[in-house]
């Protein structure tokens, strides 16, 4: 069972930053993917970004969807089994329950079904 635990989420304003952090704990993987999607009312839930992790490199690769790519940066620390998404550039459209996900699988995932685990969400709101 492994426990996904996300913060940093809150109220900014538009071109502000905030950085959100998902902690992993239970059982660890030797490879796995982590990733952030989010939702906002009335809308589907998207892919943000992903880092995959395996049994040789901690992190390895990363991907970030078009619509944050320049803006949100992925970065994790293993010793601690958590991933950060920095967010820079906040636009009013970047509002949306922001979720932390995982699945034992080393290379880059974009459909969220495959997921395994997921985190219980944390609202970034972004004021106009």
């Amino acid at each position: 069972q492994v426990q996904l635990v996300e913060s940093g989420g809150g109220l900014v304003q538009a071109g502000g930053s905030l950085r959100l952090s998902c902690a992993a704990s239970g059982r660890t993987f030797s490879s796995y993917t982590m990733a952030w999607f989010r939702q906002a009312p009335g809308k589907e839930r998207e892919f943000i970004a992903a880092i995959g992790r395996s049994d040789v490199r901690t992190y390895f690769r990363t991907y970030y969807a078009d619509s944050v790519r320049g803006r949100f940066t992925l970065s994790g620390e293993n010793a601690k089994n958590t991933v950060y998404l920095q967010m820079n550039s906040l636009r009013p459209e970047d509002t949306a329950v922001y979720y932390c996900a995982a699945v034992t699988q080393s290379k880059i995932i974009t459909d969220g079904s495959v997921y395994e685990y997921w985190g219980q969400g944390t609202q970034v709101t972004v004021s106009s």
